[in-house]
């Protein structure tokens, strides 16, 4: 009976002793190198140098160990093929039955704070891929294993039938290709991510992403859907929130609550978003997060039930009291006092979640799926500043206008377009979103307003094509309006606004979100 081989090569040495081990007393005798092979050899497991096969040793400080023929020709023979077996005699070239490699830790290396491109670049495997490619492209013959959660299931088939099945090899081999294709695609990534200017949209878009969990269904039960999460997320996402309590999260409390999260990081007073299928239905700031959150609650208490919650700052036992006296679905935070975790626990359906709030750290890019293509652009994260405002009217706005203009606008940015926001006393009293034409989301909030709307100021993602909207925010009795300006009718917007003795200002940045 002739000897069987296995190769073992991993960065990742969880059970790989173990597993080794077993492989022995199946009857295989094990090939390694480097770090592997002293591992397995500390543990007493009978192991052969890749050197000792190939006759040359591992060179140009380990870059260089498995890249031969003895080596490749052990795993690319076909064992069917009468040449391939003729030229292995003719070269002494011994068949390589399971190769069990995984690459260097290129992931772990490029998150490090402070990497190198150096680093980076010495962490690029090149031998292992080149193994693990050739595994799998002949997997009639040889098993491929990248994955150590493999390990037991492998060694009990072996054990069942003597040998893997050609669906296991198969699966293994499909594993294997997609994990060198995850590798290739996070170097590219890394690398692109280092060209100067608009070079980061490169020709070929590669993305990496990694399966979280199957969701229950989608937007809509009638609808499968999973949530994967980038290799190596920004540390400011809610991929790396963590859940202290509550049930899972559904498809759409992840996207719900990636509004909220998005929306509360532009604020640096604490601050509560109160979300509602995607769109803020009430926002407060105050001096106290409990003052920040009556705010938003007061905002409109019918909408935020059953809504997403984000606050920017810790939360208190007196906050999340009052937050249990209604239904939510999620609470996300930067952290919280564990007297107010501990009161949380009152409703345990509620998934409380903490993140990394940053307002420096970002996501960088915003993807959005069209039919047969993949739209891309830079995610608009810059915080706003009214010192490159523009006031367009005769009279300037107060004191207390311009905070509201400026609350106003910080809403209106994360609110789906065409957007109205209304803000007074630093809180949302109404919210125009997803509307047609501008006018109709102007009148969808002032009529939330009511008489709130009267001394509010108003906020408008982008210009108005007609002075309608000015006019119906004077009926209501609006006194401020911020816009970005650049209408062809800027003018008559202006003249409109002086003829009521309202205060307008120009941004001249449009905040269009579809």
């Amino acid at each position: 009976m002739s000897t069987k081989y296995a190769l073992l090569s991993v960065s990742d040495k969880s059970g790989v002793v173990d597993f080794a081990r077993s492989l022995t007393e199946l009857g295989f005798e094990i090939l390694s190198t480097g770090g592997t092979k002293k591992s397995l050899a500390d543990a007493g497991v009978p192991v052969k140098s890749v050197s000792e096969v190939t006759g040359f040793p591992e060179i140009l400080e380990g870059r260089l160990k498995t890249l031969h023929p003895k080596i490749h020709g052990g795993i690319l023979g076909k064992r069917g093929e009468e040449l391939h077996q003729k030229q292995m005699a003719e070269h002494d070239i011994s068949p390589i039955d399971l190769v069990v490699v995984n690459l260097y830790p290129f992931a772990q290396t490029i998150a490090k704070e402070g990497v190198t491109l150096e680093d980076a670049i010495e962490n690029i495997d090149i031998g292992g891929p080149t193994m693990v490619r050739s595994a799998a492209k002949n997997y009639k013959d040889v098993a491929v294993v990248v994955n150590p959660d493999r390990y037991q299931e492998i060694i009990d088939e072996i054990k069942e039938k003597g040998s893997l099945s050609q669906e296991t090899r198969f699966q293994l081999a499909v594993e294997a290709f997609t994990h060198t294709a995850e590798y290739d695609a996070l170097i590219s990534s890394y690398l692109s991510g280092l060209l100067p200017g608009e070079a980061k949209f490169r020709n070929t878009l590669l993305l990496n992403y990694k399966k979280v969990q199957d969701l229950r269904y989608g937007e809509n039960p009638q609808q499968q859907a999973v949530f994967y999460r980038e290799v190596n997320p920004v540390p400011s996402s809610i991929a790396f929130a963590q859940q202290f309590q509550g049930k899972e999260l559904s498809f759409n409390n992840i996207n719900d609550t990636n509004a909220a999260w998005e929306l509360v990081q532009e604020y640096q007073e604490p601050t509560i978003v109160a979300v509602k299928h995607a769109n803020p239905c009430g926002v407060g700031t105050g001096a106290e997060l409990y003052d920040a959150y009556i705010r938003a609650y007061d905002s409109d208490p019918v909408s935020i039930f059953g809504g997403i919650i984000a606050a920017n700052t810790r939360v208190d036992k007196k906050t999340a009291e009052e937050i249990l006296k209604i239904f939510i679905e999620v609470i996300i935070a930067p952290e919280y006092d564990p007297e107010a975790l501990e009161a949380l626990k009152a409703k345990k359906d509620i998934r409380v979640l903490q993140a990394k709030l940053s307002h420096e750290e970002r996501e960088k890019s915003d993807f959005k799926k069209v039919s047969g293509g993949l739209l891309v652009q830079e995610l608009d994260t810059v915080l706003l500043d009214p010192a490159d405002w523009q006031v367009v009217t005769k009279r300037k706005p107060t004191d207390s206008e311009l905070a509201d203009l400026v609350f106003g606008m910080k809403v209106v940015k994360h609110v789906k377009s065409n957007a109205i926001v209304l803000a007074k006393n630093l809180q949302t009293i109404g919210v125009g979103a997803g509307q047609m034409n501008r006018v109709g989301a102007a009148r969808i909030a002032i009529e939330q307003a009511g008489e709130k709307a009267k001394g509010s100021a108003l906020a408008s993602d982008a210009f108005f094509p007609f002075p309608d909207t000015v006019e119906e925010a004077a009926k209501a009795g609006v006194t401020a309006l911020i816009q970005p300006g650049g209408s062809l009718k800027d003018k008559d917007a202006i003249e409109t606004a002086d003829s009521f003795g309202m205060t307008m200002l120009f941004t001249g940045r449009r905040y269009f979100k579809h």
